[in-house]
């Protein structure tokens, strides 16, 4: 597999021909299988060797009646010949597969758009159900599109009608037929999605013909009808890469691997406690699946179990992890102190969704990093990284358990909805260029010696000792303890030099992280924007058109949220402005202001979406106005 890794300098971006890219949006009801319809698109994509980037968009109940706008389900993907570090602003593409897909989607179809439309599922109840007083295929609401409807579910259910299926089944075949015709439309193979549908219904072998035969059905009537102009086929050339060995991830996917990685680095077993909560699910299914590289998952019976479960196995010598979104790392914030008072590895993976409460549960947002950074009871310093996309995700990973272990502290790596649930491709590294970070565990020395738990090394960590270990026997526990000796201790000396203590250790953090570098655009100028997390992609895109205007604009972005590398103060004092673009009410704002003293203007979006590339230029030119 073949995928782009190559960022466009200036000069390529002021070129007159741009390589090609295509955005496409399949939209349906949440049982009408789009998640999966897109997810093979991908495959199939990814195999073509363009970059990509997607966004599967959830809705947030778990079975809306169905037809309605409150069930639509959608997948994005934007796909191209050149270097794709988003999911696309506006669809050049959108198949909708009923009335309500069409009226949730259809105003972000850019002008001019090819829509599909299965005009078999345009009955009045459907539309009905979707608030339409009258079918929009037979007026001109729709007239500023290239509109392309005909009766999808009538010809898949003609293509599978010789397995004997009933309708309800049949249909189920409706989005393999809508595939076939996409796969057609960008002259893409259908073998790897026939393997793939002969290995998951392996079981049931008429359901994966069924599937099969709507597939090609689809892509027959590609080649075969006469559908005129407003379809065609379009062939969009491999992205150039680097030489290596390539495939598509999630984040969910990526930051597994990443942590098993990390795991291993560090000659750790590892322990993941887990409870279900949307977007941070996948993480546990994911994990669960690798036992086989020494990682026990488990699924407690509530966030604070999980998190429990996590630091004990990290005090018996196993690498601790949890995961969870904003409202249970909300639960699981008292262990966290307990975590950070008895200085114990561990490592705390936030997926972070729409709040607050319940919130926006299957929306993306960036809103937990006062949670991340401030959000505990008393003096809590912990360390925190945020990732900036689902690749990225391995690398961050990594980080967590190399300062987690080396440290001896909890660390919070934080993803969002956007980042586990997209794809993207990956360049799958070489494990020999990773430095390996082997713990080692106390042991007792030799003659007369006092056990000394809260004793520190030259980076201020404590020694990691494991229960059992002859001559090492200690008290561990929440309650403030004696410097050196851990002996039960709030007097005020002990309480306010061990709180002196923990805070230099993550401080010290800072020593062994790499200085920040500038994404895009010299070190001074008239305005920097400032990111971390998801919004890497529409912030750098927009910095790179912004800049081949000739606009002075340069992108920074911030993997190291606490400690903040040594180096930023500087950095942002060489620019006359700074705006930060965040997907909450001003957070990393607030967080700069607080450590540097500098005017950083907040630019929020809070709809549960990501940004738009034009969104952020609109933003780049009034700050430049």
């Amino acid at each position: 597999m073949v995928a782009a890794t190559h960022n466009l300098t200036d000069e390529e971006a002021l070129a007159v021909d741009q390589p090609m890219a295509v955005v496409v949006r399949f939209a349906g009801d949440s049982g009408d299988g789009m998640q999966l319809t897109g997810g093979q698109f991908t495959l199939s994509t990814a195999l073509a060797g363009n970059d990509l980037a997607t966004f599967p968009d959830f809705p947030a109940e778990i079975r809306a009646p169905q037809g309605t706008t409150f069930g639509v389900s959608a997948f994005q993907i934007n796909f191209g010949s050149a270097s794709i570090e988003t999911a696309g602003d506006q669809p050049d593409v959108l198949v909708a597969m009923n009335p309500a897909a069409l009226k949730v989607n259809v105003n972000d179809l850019r002008d001019g758009g090819l829509l599909i439309v299965d005009t078999g599922s345009f009955t009045k109840r459907n539309l009905d159900k979707a608030g339409y007083d009258q079918n929009p295929l037979e007026g001109d609401e729709l007239a500023k599109w290239k509109v392309l409807a005909f009766d999808i579910s009538a010809m898949t259910l003609e293509s599978v009608k010789e397995f004997g299926l009933s309708n309800k089944e049949a249909l189920r075949s409706k989005n393999m037929w809508t595939l076939g015709l996409a796969l057609w439309m960008f002259d893409r193979k259908r073998q790897p999605i026939v393997d793939w549908l002969k290995s998951k219904f392996a079981k049931k072998p008429e359901i994966a013909e069924a599937n099969i035969a709507a597939l090609n059905a689809g892509h027959a009537y590609g080649e075969t009808a006469e559908i005129g102009g407003q379809v065609g086929q379009r062939r969009i050339d491999p992205a150039p890469a680097e030489p290596g060995l390539y495939r598509t991830v999630t984040g969910a996917e990526s930051l597994a691997l990443g942590l098993v990685a990390g795991a291993q680095l560090a000659d750790l077993p590892m322990f993941f406690g887990g409870y279900p909560i949307t977007p941070a699910s996948a993480l546990l299914h994911h994990l669960s699946r690798l036992k086989e590289y020494g990682i026990t998952t488990f699924q407690a019976e509530d966030e604070i179990a999980a998190i429990c479960s996590a630091i004990g196995a990290s005090y018996s010598g196993s690498l601790g992890v949890t995961s969870s979104s904003g409202p249970g790392i909300a639960l699981k914030t008292e262990a966290i102190g307990l975590a950070v008072m008895t200085e114990m590895p561990l490592v705390i993976v936030n997926s972070q969704r729409g709040g607050p409460s319940t919130g926006l549960p299957t929306k993306t947002e960036q809103s937990d990093l006062y949670q991340a950074v401030y959000g505990r009871n008393g003096d809590t310093p912990l360390p925190v990284l945020a990732a900036r996309s689902p690749a990225d995700a391995f690398e961050c990973a990594i980080e967590a358990c190399r300062i987690a272990t080396r440290y001896m502290t909890p660390v919070m790596l934080l993803t969002d909805g956007y980042i586990a649930n997209a794809a993207e491709p990956w360049k799958v590294p070489d494990w020999n260029a990773y430095e390996p970070f082997p713990v080692e565990f106390a042991r007792a020395p030799e003659g007369d010696f006092t056990v000394l738990p809260y004793e520190r090394n030259e980076d201020g960590s404590r020694p990691w000792i494991k229960p059992g270990t002859p001559g090492l026997e200690h008290r561990i526990g929440g309650i403030e303890k004696r410097p050196g000796t851990g002996d039960i201790d709030y007097s005020p000396g002990a309480h306010a030099q061990m709180t002196a203590e923990r805070f230099a250790k993550v401080a010290n953090v800072a020593d062994t992280i790499p200085d920040q570098e500038m994404s895009l655009g010299g070190e001074s100028g008239k305005l920097v924007l400032v990111g971390w997390g998801s919004t890497y992609g529409p912030i750098h895109q927009a910095v790179r058109r912004a800049r081949a205007r000739g606009l002075d604009v340069s992108h920074l972005h911030i993997r190291y949220l606490s400690p903040l590398p040594k180096n930023l103060g500087r950095l942002l004092q060489g620019f006359d402005k700074i705006l930060v673009p965040e997907m909450n009410a001003g957070q990393l704002k607030t967080v700069l202001r607080d450590q540097f003293l500098v005017d950083a203007r907040p630019f929020n979006k809070v709809s549960g979406q990501p940004f738009r590339i034009a969104e952020i230029e609109t933003a780049i030119a009034e700050a430049l106005a």
